[in-house]
């Protein structure tokens, strides 16, 4: 064959490539797509069992998503929302009687906490709730009503004693935890207000302050018989540099405060048994539990009220949800993280005459994720993000909700299939899984986009990927592997990365890519690019100094140095959780330097786009500026896109979509035409 006949053929060829992954963009999801998509979250069924209250979250703004307040019937399905068009509402609570919703939003020219009937009528303001940007994680309920339904208790800020220094002209830093929030990217500096306790009362409006002092309250939860109101609170000296929430209770009538738990572990999300014998939590149980990511799971437990006789519930060997009682407080209804997936268990607190933990009942066993619930006499409704939708409302086991049928009518979906392979060093199965490409056929090459999640301790699933869909519409698979480290694989799993960050768990990855190869012929290895973000950006930035298997990369968030960015993150118990003792001790230092990107930048020859916030307080944006000059140093093409106003992470709806249409360009520029 010519060559000149060789060209035309293979001109045409890519033509005809380019035609076909056209027709496929148009038959599935588009970028632009993500403005309409729609999720449900905040789920809490009426006390009388008639009505569900939950959050619709919104991407079409002009900022992040937002969400609106919905009221369900549940016999006819009917709804209401509540507040105008695209005003932002949520944070539902009934009243004991169900004839009211407290809830965060606006009334007139005032917002904060309101109540209204539950067809939205008679909405009245009650009272300003403001927050903070302090890094606060797992975080509980905000709102509570009094059993008796006169009085609300909520969360709210005041200024600390640091917060007019750290806000002057100079800003003065005295406090250890001096940044905000990781996702807050508004800002570059802790606000040093703190949460306290208010109560309102609902007939006249009067505001009264309950606690006070340089501590935060949070996690609210009424007593059954009204006499106290349980809530979290770090009281250790050194709060800002170790993080132990434990849980406390205030006696409404003198507020006087006694203490629940004495551990040194973490205690989250308090919730009264309905006979106000006992507390329901989600807990840890190692002495050091970081802010942001936690190597140990979370699990389920109780305690008696006085203090006495805490025991975990159940043994489920998985990451659990914080515990919800079931209506005649004989079980706990908590989620589990399992293979990908995400399942609502329930576990009965007694199943005989000796104690022993009792098994457990998994009453949504969908492939996918379910994500808030709520319980009501016999009413079950949760939220389940499927592989063909976002979160939607169901009851039962019944769809309530199909937000985005419109959207999604006539659109292709990406199958998602599981596959495992054992670890390089033969200890571990690993489980990956594949988004195939639309319209794939016999023959046919495709390119292959690693997609690596962050955590290290978080999971990849089988549940609705908007950006891998796009990938899939325009004929790219995606793979993910929930390497060691991974949640929902139980306990030895997830502390498998302790002590060797950037080291096995890469390698997992990289196993997880030739075994995708290996099972999949219609991968084309000449096409391959690897995305992510956070952990999965660090993986990323890691990956290309040790290996040029990757035509173009996509690290977002990424941390490339992990000195600097010990000491320049918002949780700087980090590196000593995953490492065992803190970077100066010892030679852990020599080891962390080893350990990053920026150490190898020299073998990095993968074309790179690096993604980041501007205002980043989780992995700080120089991050991606040292990694960024390093590959210019060294003659790699380098791309940093800088998003202000946003913190860890890409959020605003608009900025999505820039991000995945950056990507796909990236993308392209760097995979060559597939072979004839």
């Amino acid at each position: 064959m010519s060559n000149r006949l060789s060209i035309a053929l293979g001109t045409v060829a890519a033509g005809m490539f380019a035609i076909a992954s056209t027709a496929y963009a148009q038959a599935g999801l588009q970028s632009s797509d993500l403005l309409k998509l729609r999720s449900v979250s905040g789920v809490q069924v009426s006390p009388d069992a008639t009505r569900v209250a939950y959050t619709v979250d919104n991407n079409d703004g002009g900022g992040r998503p937002y969400g609106q307040l919905w009221v369900m019937t549940i016999a006819d399905g009917k709804t209401v929302r509540f507040g105008a068009e695209k005003e932002s509402s949520g944070n539902p609570e009934w009243s004991p009687d169900s004839q009211w919703i407290a809830y965060s939003g606006r009334v007139a020219d005032k917002s904060g906490l309101v109540i209204a009937k539950p067809d939205g009528s008679g909405a009245r303001w009650l009272a300003d709730m403001t927050g903070t940007n302090a890094p606060l994680p797992g975080s509980g309920r905000t709102v509570a009503w009094a059993p008796d339904g006169k009085r609300i208790v909520f969360v709210s800020s005041v200024p600390g004693p640091e917060t007019a220094d750290a806000t002057g002209d100079p800003v003065v830093i005295t406090r250890y935890l001096y940044k905000p929030d990781a996702a807050e990217g508004m800002t570059h500096f802790n606000d040093n207000r703190r949460l306290h306790l208010f109560m309102v009362d609902v007939a006249s409006g009067r505001v009264e302050q309950l606690t006070d002092g340089v501590y935060y309250e949070h996690s609210v939860d009424w007593s059954p018989n009204g006499q106290e109101i349980a809530f979290l609170t770090n009281r250790d000296a050194d709060h800002d540099e170790f993080f132990n929430y434990d849980i406390y209770a205030i006696k409404v009538a003198d507020k006087s405060i006694r203490r629940v738990t004495a551990s040194e572990s973490n205690e989250y999300r308090p919730r009264w048994s309905p006979d106000g014998k006992m507390l329901a939590f989600e807990a840890t149980k190692r002495g050091l539990t970081d802010r942001e990511t936690t190597m140990e799971d979370t699990h389920a437990w109780v305690i008696n009220a006085d203090g006495t006789s805490r025991r975990e519930v159940g043994v489920i060997d998985n990451r659990q949800g914080p515990p919800e009682w079931a209506p005649d407080g004989r079980a706990l209804l908590f989620t589990v993280q399992s293979r990908g997936s995400v399942g609502l268990y329930r576990v009965p607190l007694t199943c005989g005459a000796a104690p022993q933990p009792c098994p457990a009942e998994r009453i949504v066993n969908e492939r996918g994720s379910v994500g808030g619930f709520s319980m009501s006499k016999t009413v079950l409704a949760y939220t389940l993000a499927t592989p063909t939708d976002q979160a939607q409302l169901y009851i039962a086991g019944r769809k309530m909700t199909d937000l985005n049928a419109d959207l999604l009518r006539g659109k292709r979906l990406a199958d998602v299939e599981s596959f495992t392979f054992v670890s390089n060093d033969n200890k571990f199965e690993v489980e990956a899984f594949l988004t195939k490409p639309l319209g794939l056929a016999d023959g046919a090459k495709y390119p292959l986009i690693v997609n690596i999640h962050g955590g290290p301790h978080g999971q990849q699933g089988p549940a609705f990927n908007f950006k891998n869909q796009v990938y899939a519409a325009r004929g790219w698979a995606t793979l993910m592997v929930n390497y060691r480290g991974s949640t929902g694989y139980g306990q030895v799993f997830a502390d498998a990365v302790f002590a060797d960050q950037n080291g096995n768990e890469g390698q997992d990855v990289l196993y997880g890519v030739s075994a995708a190869l290996r099972r999949s012929p219609w991968i084309d290895r000449d096409r391959l690019g690897v995305e992510g973000t956070s952990y999965g950006g660090q993986l990323s930035t890691w990956l290309i100094t040790q290996t040029n298997i990757f035509k173009a990369a996509i690290p977002t968030a990424a941390i490339t140095n992990i000195i600097s960015y010990n000491y320049m993150t918002y949780y700087n118990q980090y590196e000593a959780m995953e490492w065992g003792v803190y970077p100066h001790q010892g030679n852990l230092m020599d080891t962390l330097l080893q350990r990053s990107s920026i150490r190898h930048v020299a073998n990095a020859h993968t074309p790179t786009m690096l993604m980041h916030g501007e205002n980043d307080n989780d992995v700080p944006i120089a991050e991606a500026e040292q990694f960024y000059i390093g590959l210019k140093d060294v003659g790699t093409e380098a791309v940093m896109v800088r998003y202000p106003r946003e913190g860890h992470g890409i959020r605003e709806s608009k900025h999505v979509v820039d991000s995945i249409d950056r990507s796909i360009r990236w993308y392209e520029k760097h995979f060559s035409s597939p072979k004839s």
